[in-house]
């Protein structure tokens, strides 16, 4: 099982995590979080309802991560699909933004509860639902690392493979390359 998601009965997923990767994915989903910022928290006295209807924002974010994690929906080839795309950002980004952070949330929180058994290893055993979670915040993960590494989907990151050790974006290729290794598991896991 080690570096690999396996099924579980029900429909769950496990993982043996060591010290080190626990660390690291803990550390990233709440990077995530950071990235994807802070939720709007209701105002004491103020319609729950409201908060629902609450429009987001019209223009799609400046980061390339950001941008990556929240792309127009339709484009942006005329000014019809510019304005259409702008009123599907207003209406759905902060449920999107709110659904990411939830997903990483639930990352760190299962991480959290892990108890280190043998040589600093544990075992991580997800239900259906936060393994879907999980999945989720794992894409994300290697969405916002693939744009900072610059990854195209022409080149699909086969340079990554050849970067010397010496190379400062070394460490987060290795992160990249693991999670694409972790996020192949747990589909496989997922798909019945």
């Amino acid at each position: 099982m080690a570096g690999r998601f396996e099924a579980l009965p029900g429909g769950g997923a496990a993982v043996a995590l060591d010290e080190v990767e626990v660390s690291i994915l803990r550390s990233l989903a709440v990077q995530l979080m950071e990235l994807i910022g802070p939720g709007d928290e209701p105002v004491e006295g103020e319609d729950p309802l409201a908060a629902l209807f609450a429009e987001g924002p019209s223009e799609p974010p400046s980061d390339p991560a950001l941008k990556r994690l929240f792309p127009d929906a339709y484009g942006d080839a005329d000014e019809e699909q510019r304005a259409a795309a702008a009123d599907f950002r207003r209406y759905t980004e902060n449920d999107l933004r709110a659904r990411k952070r939830e997903d990483a949330l639930k990352v760190v929180r299962s991480l959290d509860t892990l108890t280190p058994v043998g040589e600093g290893g544990a075992v991580l055993k997800l239900t259906a639902d936060e393994s879907r979670a999980w999945l989720g915040a794992i894409n994300d993960l290697r969405l916002t690392i693939g744009t900072r590494l610059e990854v195209t989907d022409e080149d699909g990151g086969e340079g990554l493979y050849r970067l010397p050790d010496s190379d400062p974006r070394k460490p987060m290729v290795m992160a990249y390359l693991w999670l694409g290794a972790l996020q192949e598991s747990l589909v496989e896991t997922l798909m019945p």
